[in-house]
Protein backbone atom coordinates (compact mmCIF):
# COMPACT_ATOMS: atom_id res chain seq x y z
CA UNK A 1 0.00 0.00 0.00
CA UNK A 2 1.24 3.54 -0.96
CA UNK A 3 2.19 5.39 1.90
CA UNK A 4 0.49 9.06 2.15
CA UNK A 5 3.19 11.71 1.50
CA UNK A 6 2.90 14.47 4.65
CA UNK A 7 5.10 17.86 4.74
CA UNK A 8 5.14 19.19 8.41
CA UNK A 9 5.38 22.74 8.74
CA UNK A 10 6.57 24.23 12.23
CA UNK A 11 8.99 26.87 13.04
CA UNK A 12 8.91 25.33 16.65
CA UNK A 13 11.76 22.74 15.88
CA UNK A 14 10.97 20.58 19.08
CA UNK A 15 7.46 20.64 18.33
CA UNK A 16 8.11 19.74 14.51
CA UNK A 17 10.30 16.84 14.94
CA UNK A 18 7.85 15.64 18.07
CA UNK A 19 4.48 15.40 15.74
CA UNK A 20 7.04 14.06 12.99
CA UNK A 21 7.81 11.16 15.58
CA UNK A 22 4.50 10.32 16.39
CA UNK A 23 3.25 10.68 13.01
CA UNK A 24 6.40 8.11 11.50
CA UNK A 25 5.01 5.17 14.15
CA UNK A 26 1.83 5.03 11.74
CA UNK A 27 2.91 3.00 9.09
CA UNK A 28 0.02 4.78 6.71
CA UNK A 29 2.50 8.12 6.60
CA UNK A 30 5.50 8.94 5.23
CA UNK A 31 6.75 12.77 6.09
CA UNK A 32 8.44 12.96 3.51
CA UNK A 33 9.96 16.31 4.12
CA UNK A 34 9.91 19.30 6.99
CA UNK A 35 10.13 23.32 6.77
CA UNK A 36 9.93 25.84 9.47
CA UNK A 37 9.12 28.71 7.10
CA UNK A 38 6.59 28.73 3.92
CA UNK A 39 9.90 29.69 1.77
CA UNK A 40 11.46 26.24 2.60
CA UNK A 41 7.76 24.88 2.55
CA UNK A 42 7.70 25.64 -1.26
CA UNK A 43 10.77 24.03 -1.63
CA UNK A 44 10.01 20.74 -0.01
CA UNK A 45 6.52 20.66 -2.38
CA UNK A 46 9.04 21.07 -5.11
CA UNK A 47 10.94 18.40 -4.14
CA UNK A 48 8.78 15.95 -2.41
CA UNK A 49 5.37 16.54 -3.67
CA UNK A 50 3.52 15.89 -0.54
CA UNK A 51 -0.03 14.19 -0.53
CA UNK A 52 -0.72 16.51 2.34
CA UNK A 53 0.52 19.54 4.17
CA UNK A 54 0.27 20.06 7.99
CA UNK A 55 0.58 23.98 8.18
CA UNK A 56 0.86 26.15 11.39
CA UNK A 57 -0.31 29.54 11.33
CA UNK A 58 2.20 31.44 13.40
CA UNK A 59 5.32 31.33 10.83
CA UNK A 60 8.62 33.57 10.38
CA UNK A 61 8.18 36.16 7.49
CA UNK A 62 4.78 35.20 5.61
CA UNK A 63 2.07 33.75 8.20
CA UNK A 64 0.81 30.08 6.99
CA UNK A 65 -2.38 31.41 6.20
CA UNK A 66 -1.38 33.96 3.60
CA UNK A 67 1.35 31.06 2.29
CA UNK A 68 -1.64 28.73 1.28
CA UNK A 69 -2.03 30.17 -1.96
CA UNK A 70 1.66 30.11 -2.92
CA UNK A 71 1.74 26.16 -1.52
CA UNK A 72 -1.79 25.58 -3.45
CA UNK A 73 -0.40 27.34 -7.01
CA UNK A 74 2.96 24.99 -6.45
CA UNK A 75 1.08 21.53 -6.01
CA UNK A 76 -2.76 22.28 -6.83
CA UNK A 77 -3.20 18.73 -5.92
CA UNK A 78 -1.77 18.44 -3.05
CA UNK A 79 -4.65 18.83 0.92
CA UNK A 80 -3.78 21.99 3.17
CA UNK A 81 -4.43 21.07 6.99
CA UNK A 82 -3.63 23.89 9.32
CA UNK A 83 -2.31 22.70 12.55
CA UNK A 84 -2.12 26.05 15.35
CA UNK A 85 -2.52 27.52 18.22
CA UNK A 86 -4.68 30.37 17.20
CA UNK A 87 -8.62 29.88 17.76
CA UNK A 88 -9.21 33.72 16.16
CA UNK A 89 -12.10 33.29 13.57
CA UNK A 90 -10.33 35.60 11.74
CA UNK A 91 -7.15 33.36 11.03
CA UNK A 92 -10.40 30.87 10.75
CA UNK A 93 -11.82 32.28 8.02
CA UNK A 94 -8.76 33.50 6.20
CA UNK A 95 -7.61 29.66 5.83
CA UNK A 96 -11.14 28.39 4.69
CA UNK A 97 -11.06 31.02 2.11
CA UNK A 98 -7.22 30.75 1.20
CA UNK A 99 -8.77 27.48 0.08
CA UNK A 100 -6.99 25.30 3.41
CA UNK A 101 -8.98 21.99 3.69
CA UNK A 102 -9.29 21.43 7.10
CA UNK A 103 -8.65 23.95 10.47
CA UNK A 104 -7.29 21.61 13.40
CA UNK A 105 -5.90 22.72 16.83
CA UNK A 106 -2.70 21.72 18.33
CA UNK A 107 -4.39 20.07 21.06
CA UNK A 108 -6.32 17.48 19.22
CA UNK A 109 -5.16 13.93 20.07
CA UNK A 110 -2.76 11.72 17.46
CA UNK A 111 -5.17 8.89 16.64
CA UNK A 112 -8.06 12.01 16.00
CA UNK A 113 -5.15 13.73 13.77
CA UNK A 114 -4.41 10.57 11.95
CA UNK A 115 -8.40 10.45 11.13
CA UNK A 116 -8.36 13.87 10.00
CA UNK A 117 -5.92 13.38 7.44
CA UNK A 118 -7.53 10.60 6.19
CA UNK A 119 -10.66 12.27 5.42
CA UNK A 120 -9.25 15.62 4.50
CA UNK A 121 -7.57 13.30 1.65
CA UNK A 122 -10.94 11.45 0.72
CA UNK A 123 -12.40 14.67 0.16
CA UNK A 124 -13.65 16.05 3.61
CA UNK A 125 -12.99 19.61 5.13
CA UNK A 126 -12.81 19.39 8.63
CA UNK A 127 -12.39 21.33 11.19
CA UNK A 128 -11.83 21.29 15.21
CA UNK A 129 -15.46 20.74 17.06
CA UNK A 130 -14.75 23.77 19.67
CA UNK A 131 -14.12 26.29 16.86
CA UNK A 132 -17.38 25.47 15.00
CA UNK A 133 -19.26 28.10 16.54
CA UNK A 134 -16.59 30.54 15.62
CA UNK A 135 -16.75 29.45 12.29
CA UNK A 136 -20.67 29.70 12.09
CA UNK A 137 -20.60 32.97 13.91
CA UNK A 138 -17.94 34.31 11.54
CA UNK A 139 -19.58 33.29 8.42
CA UNK A 140 -23.17 34.71 9.82
CA UNK A 141 -21.49 38.40 10.22
CA UNK A 142 -19.47 38.50 7.02
CA UNK A 143 -21.00 36.14 5.03
CA UNK A 144 -17.71 35.60 2.49
CA UNK A 145 -18.45 34.25 -0.78
CA UNK A 146 -16.11 31.14 -0.57
CA UNK A 147 -17.18 27.78 -1.13
CA UNK A 148 -16.77 26.92 2.92
CA UNK A 149 -19.31 29.69 3.20
CA UNK A 150 -21.44 29.01 0.60
CA UNK A 151 -24.33 28.36 2.67
CA UNK A 152 -23.82 31.63 4.74
CA UNK A 153 -24.08 33.26 1.44
CA UNK A 154 -27.04 32.04 0.63
CA UNK A 155 -28.33 33.03 4.33
CA UNK A 156 -26.82 36.72 4.21
CA UNK A 157 -28.53 36.84 0.62
CA UNK A 158 -32.37 36.07 1.93
CA UNK A 159 -31.47 38.35 4.97
CA UNK A 160 -30.61 41.50 2.63
CA UNK A 161 -33.55 40.77 0.47
CA UNK A 162 -31.20 40.08 -2.27
CA UNK A 163 -31.92 36.91 -4.68
CA UNK A 164 -29.51 33.80 -3.58
CA UNK A 165 -27.13 32.21 -6.04
CA UNK A 166 -30.07 29.05 -6.27
CA UNK A 167 -32.48 28.23 -4.22
CA UNK A 168 -31.66 25.48 -1.85
CA UNK A 169 -34.17 22.62 -1.33
CA UNK A 170 -34.24 23.22 2.30
CA UNK A 171 -34.86 21.06 5.21
CA UNK A 172 -38.03 19.55 4.05
CA UNK A 173 -36.51 17.19 1.85
CA UNK A 174 -34.55 15.88 4.97
CA UNK A 175 -35.66 12.80 6.59
CA UNK A 176 -36.40 12.99 10.79
CA UNK A 177 -33.51 11.04 10.99
CA UNK A 178 -31.31 13.48 8.49
CA UNK A 179 -32.25 16.74 10.25
CA UNK A 180 -31.18 15.05 13.90
CA UNK A 181 -28.13 14.30 12.29
CA UNK A 182 -27.88 17.86 10.39
CA UNK A 183 -28.27 19.01 14.01
CA UNK A 184 -25.52 17.21 15.34
CA UNK A 185 -23.24 18.85 12.94
CA UNK A 186 -24.05 21.63 13.46
CA UNK A 187 -22.60 21.22 16.87
CA UNK A 188 -19.11 19.79 15.67
CA UNK A 189 -20.13 16.03 16.92
CA UNK A 190 -18.22 13.70 14.96
CA UNK A 191 -19.52 10.67 13.07
CA UNK A 192 -18.92 8.85 15.82
CA UNK A 193 -20.49 10.91 18.36
CA UNK A 194 -23.39 11.30 16.66
CA UNK A 195 -23.17 7.23 16.32
CA UNK A 196 -23.30 7.67 20.24
CA UNK A 197 -26.04 9.71 20.80
CA UNK A 198 -28.49 8.26 18.45
CA UNK A 199 -27.81 4.67 19.55
CA UNK A 200 -27.13 4.19 15.46
CA UNK A 201 -24.41 2.61 13.52
CA UNK A 202 -21.03 4.89 12.79
CA UNK A 203 -21.53 3.39 9.16
CA UNK A 204 -25.27 4.86 8.85
CA UNK A 205 -24.15 7.89 10.05
CA UNK A 206 -21.78 8.09 6.99
CA UNK A 207 -24.53 7.66 4.79
CA UNK A 208 -26.89 10.03 6.78
CA UNK A 209 -24.50 12.82 5.87
CA UNK A 210 -24.14 11.93 2.04
CA UNK A 211 -27.72 11.97 1.84
CA UNK A 212 -27.78 15.47 3.30
CA UNK A 213 -25.31 16.97 1.60
CA UNK A 214 -26.49 15.64 -1.72
CA UNK A 215 -30.32 16.89 -0.81
CA UNK A 216 -28.97 20.61 0.23
CA UNK A 217 -26.50 20.64 -2.81
CA UNK A 218 -23.62 21.31 -0.02
CA UNK A 219 -20.64 19.73 -0.47
CA UNK A 220 -18.92 19.57 3.11
CA UNK A 221 -19.72 19.20 6.77
CA UNK A 222 -19.09 22.41 7.13
CA UNK A 223 -21.06 24.20 4.75
CA UNK A 224 -23.31 22.08 5.94
CA UNK A 225 -23.09 22.96 9.94
CA UNK A 226 -23.61 27.18 8.62
CA UNK A 227 -26.63 25.87 6.82
CA UNK A 228 -28.00 24.28 9.80
CA UNK A 229 -27.22 27.26 11.80
CA UNK A 230 -28.37 29.76 9.46
CA UNK A 231 -31.78 27.79 9.76
CA UNK A 232 -32.05 27.57 13.64
CA UNK A 233 -31.60 31.66 13.24
CA UNK A 234 -34.30 31.89 10.84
Amino acid sequence: MKKIRLLVVDDHTLFRRGLIALLSLDERFDVSCQAGDIGEALRCVERSRPDLILLDNHLPGVRGVDGIASLKDAAPGTRILMLTVSENEDDLTAALQAGADGYLLKTVELDHLSEFIIKVLAGESVVSPELMTKLVTAFRAKAPPTAAGEAAALEAGSANGAPPPRDPPGLALLSAREREVLTHIARGDSNKVIARKLDIAETTVKIHVQHILRKLQLSSRVQAAVYAAGQDAD
